[in-house]
């Protein structure tokens, strides 16, 4: 069975960090490329972040980027995002998918995601 599971998230200050996980399961990790996605409250999905399944090539969107750092342990199969310098509008549910093109939410499976909130 193919499994995403998240971790990491949590309520964080502005300006605050966290580093999400994302270990998957069931399926050849190294071969597939991923993604972060995120669903703020009341809005649609939002690509975030994406890297290619060597690791080699990553992509941001505008509103992380420099900010935001994706990354990837192929030998553990898990996926992370480095979280800096949050703001309130990062607010969302953050989801980890297996992607056919990391540079686009082209989407083939997500986890259940992980909440992360930004307030004061």
């Amino acid at each position: 069975e193919v499994q995403l599971v998240e971790s990491g998230g949590a309520w964080v200050q502005p300006g605050g960090s966290l580093r999400l996980s994302c270990a998957a399961s069931g399926f050849t990790f190294r071969y597939y490329h991923m993604t972060w996605i995120r669903q703020a409250p009341g809005k649609g999905l939002e690509w975030v972040s994406g890297i290619n399944s060597g690791g080699s090539m990553t992509r941001y969107a505008d509103s992380v980027r420099g900010r935001f750092t994706i990354s990837r342990d192929n030998a553990k199969s898990t996926l992370y995002l480095q979280m800096n310098s949050l703001k309130p509008e990062d607010t969302a549910v953050y989801y980890c998918a297996s992607a056919l093109d990391y540079r686009t939410n082209s989407i083939l499976r997500r986890g259940q995601g992980t909440q992360v909130t930004v307030s004061s």
